[in-house]
């Protein structure tokens, strides 16, 4: 024992030393880059689970509720805003649970054995919010969406612009900021400025000659492993996982070699750098409107606390 146990010691404190000096294993790291928190962008997007975007939440369903009456629903008079602040509306009858392959961290599975069990069908339940089925009628002048058909009156009073929710997040934030499109897609919510960033900045990561170069080495990986895909987005993206409401055995394979050749390549440290330098460089040029942003979101969530406590 007095030979064992001192070598045992011995090996257990290097471990830590090294683990305590930065030297992280290549799981954990990937684990730890793998993630929005780990982005300089991320600073300018509220936490959903904050007390602050709680309050938030409490706060537009509260007017959303007064405006409900008075547009002539005067059911919502009895509405507990504190049953629904952690939903968002849908229209009823849309509600769908179709499982869709995806990964919700930045760069995909990274866990291998976690890979071979969902394949690329893991994405994270959303906690924050869930999905609310309202009335047709309802719905509309909640979210001021309108389908083919439907009237833009409700009990002869005219619905505003983005519903009851629309006005009651004007009535916290202010005027909305200017859209932004991403990928096509218009982006006209109070947070819309850092996700363009972050996605145009991510668009020009991609092209540094460095990403370019961690692409091939994964993908040479992959094709000792059997896979023929030119970077990881082109596997978790095949069209042979949509449709599908389990992962097919070819799936698993996949991604749980995906995640194998991300750890043995180093690719997530890799391309994480490109992805923050790139970033950095964009809040640079962008820190007086993003700091302007986020200091108008401290306000609302003041107007909310306050909104919400006239109301208790």
């Amino acid at each position: 024992m007095r030979k064992i146990l001192p070598l045992a010691l011995t090996a257990l404190f290097a471990l830590s030393a090294c683990r305590f000096a930065g030297h992280d294993d290549p799981a954990d790291k990937a684990r730890r880059l793998n993630t929005t928190a780990s982005f300089p962008l991320h600073a300018y997007i509220p936490d959903p689970a904050s007390d602050g975007a709680k309050a938030v939440s409490r706060a537009q369903w509260i007017l959303g509720k007064q405006c409900m009456v008075r547009l002539g629903f005067a059911g919502f008079a009895t509405l507990d805003p504190k049953a629904v602040e952690s939903t968002y509306a849908v229209r009823q009858g849309t509600l769908t649970s179709e499982d869709l392959p995806g990964d919700d961290s930045p760069y995909g599975v990274a866990a291998p054995d976690l890979a071979a069990e969902h394949g690329y069908h893991n994405r994270t339940p959303d906690t924050s919010a869930q999905p609310q089925e309202w009335p047709a009628g309802q719905y509309t002048a909640l979210t001021g969406v309108f389908e083919s058909g439907d009237s833009h009156v409700s009990h002869g009073h005219r619905i505003p612009e983005g519903g009851c929710l629309g006005q009651a997040t004007r009535r916290i934030y202010g005027a909305p900021p200017k859209v932004v499109k991403v990928d096509g897609v218009r982006l006209s919510g109070y947070y819309s400025l850092a996700l363009a960033l972050w996605n145009e900045s991510h668009e020009q990561a991609r092209k540094d000659p460095a990403w370019k170069k961690a692409d091939r080495a994964w993908s040479a990986c992959m094709k000792k492993e059997g896979f023929h895909y030119p970077d990881p987005d082109e596997a978790s993206l095949d069209s042979d996982w949509f449709g599908h409401g389990k992962p097919s055995a070819k799936e698993k394979e996949t991604a749980s070699a995906d995640a194998r050749c991300k750890l043995d390549t180093g690719y997530i440290p890799a391309v994480h750098a490109l992805d923050v330098r790139t970033q950095t460089s964009f809040i640079g040029r962008n820190k007086q409107k993003l700091e302007a942003l986020r200091a108008a979101d401290e306000r609302a969530m003041r107007k909310a606390r306050t909104i919400v406590g006239h109301a208790s």
